[in-house]
């Protein structure tokens, strides 16, 4: 019996094949780590056994530099569309991810003090 997902799966596949994301044995490691999901969500994802919720597809489309609605339906081009500039797509470096990770966690006082500092 088909996984219910194995399109969107295939999908998946092909957009972190795209960045090189950690091919191999590391790759569900490395995407459950990324997502701060257990690495048995992310082996569901990528054998389509399950879908990630919307917003979760949105920031995987964002850090793969892939369309919405490609990832999320497999309809249209797989490259971000007119309107979608690909500056909003750009993954992100680890240090990126742990610096807004960090700034998240922030209470928003001392948010707005960092923006200040920053700017």
């Amino acid at each position: 019996m088909a996984a219910p997902y194995e399109h969107f799966a295939s999908r998946l596949r092909k957009a972190l094949d795209r960045t090189d994301f950690v091919p191999g044995r590391g790759r569900t490691s490395a995407l459950a780590a990324r997502y701060a999901v257990s690495r048995e969500t992310a082996r569901k994802w990528l054998t389509g056994l399950a879908l990630p919720e919307l917003p979760r597809i949105i920031e995987l489309a964002k850090d793969f530099d892939v369309s919405l609605e490609w990832l999320a339906t497999g309809r249209g081009p797989i490259a971000p569309g007119v309107g979608e500039t690909s500056a909003l797509y750009r993954r992100l470096s680890d240090n990126e991810n742990h610096l807004l990770d960090a700034f998240r966690k922030l209470p928003e006082s001392k948010r707005q003090l960092l923006v200040k500092f920053l700017a």
